[in-house]
């Protein structure tokens, strides 16, 4: 069984979704080889690779991928899978991933695993399963191709370190002349310096219950003491008060965090389903029948302007955050 998984990076090294299929990837192997790829990688990011396992990586330095191209990343990985005789390749199910996933799926002509909660080993194969109908079911699957890709929902599997390894680090080149049908003409970040709620640990979401965006600073400091991401509703980003990339739903991002806190959020199902894997869930709401306390394990039913300051300063005592 030959893997390939694709490491994601960040300035700070590798991205913790990463780490998270690099544990799957090992738990899935057995023993078997499991090689990484990455994209002008950086010698923390190789580093913290070898903590969780991984002995060897494919490096990428190619200008183009400077200005980031699903089209090009695609096809590069595609032909890393080729050239290692890969059978199983394994991303994240980050925005990147679910991006590139299929692209690499057709040009493999492999089967693909999407969206994965569990990866169970079959043969010289894999099945995984994964939800459906908005999270409400769970299904097993099994790939009828000789390879598969799979994506791996974030947060889900545990990040395990392991006994330090040393990384053989390898330049791969691939054909960046292919025809591509997109190119990045320029990139923009907006949310420098906070939280990405696919990453976070502990996620502080926020709905219509606020009232309106000037009333959020109740979330913002909620999270900070927490030290946690910010979220929101559907509702709360289509009024404008919140940017999109921190909406959590089925048209959002879908998160499992180890905490989730839904603050003035009903539950409707398009939010469960981008939330309700999370391994806590809290709901704060003045309705004791709103939906979301049915898959809450802890529920406060007040009023958010009343409860919200309470617990910040409560939590802020003991974490030290303001």
């Amino acid at each position: 069984m030959n893997i390939l998984v694709y490491l994601e990076t960040s300035p700070n090294g590798l991205k913790r979704s990463s780490s998270e299929a690099l544990t799957a990837a090992r738990a899935l192997a057995g023993g078997s080889h499991i090689t990484g790829i990455m994209f002008n990688g950086t010698p923390a990011a190789f580093n913290a690779a070898g903590e969780y396992g991984l002995q060897r990586c494919l490096n990428i330095n190619d200008k183009i991928i400077e200005q980031f191209s699903n089209g090009l990343a695609a096809i590069a990985i595609s032909d890393a899978a080729h050239a290692i005789g890969a059978k199983i390749v394994i991303l994240s199910a980050t925005a990147t991933g679910k991006d590139i996933a299929p692209r690499i799926a057709v040009r493999l002509q492999a089967g693909l695993l999407a969206d994965c909660v569990e990866l169970i080993p079959s043969g010289d194969s894999v099945e995984a399963v994964r939800p459906i109908y908005a999270g409400k079911a769970l299904i097993r699957v099994k790939p009828e191709t000789a390879v598969v890709v799979a994506t791996l929902r974030p947060n889900v599997f545990t990040a395990r370190k392991t006994e330090r390894t040393t990384v053989a680090v390898e330049a791969f080149s691939f054909a960046s002349d292919k025809d591509v049908r997109t190119s990045v003409v320029v990139s923009t970040s907006q949310n420098m310096g906070t939280i990405d709620v696919a990453e976070a640990d502990v996620i502080v979401s926020g709905g219509r219950g606020l009232k309106g965006p000037e009333n959020f600073h109740l979330i913002e400091e909620l999270a900070r003491s927490l030290g946690a991401a910010v979220g929101a509703s559907r509702a709360v980003v289509d009024a404008g008060w919140r940017p999109h990339r921190e909406q959590v739903g089925q048209t959002g991002k879908t998160v499992a965090p180890s905490m989730y806190v839904a603050c003035g959020i009903s539950g409707a199902v398009q939010h469960l389903a981008g939330m309700s894997t999370s391994k806590v869930i809290v709901a704060i709401n003045k309705d004791k029948e709103a939906p979301i306390f049915k898959v809450a394990d802890y529920g406060i039913v007040g009023d958010v302007f009343e409860v919200l300051p309470k617990l910040t300063s409560k939590i802020s005592a003991v974490t030290g955050r303001h």
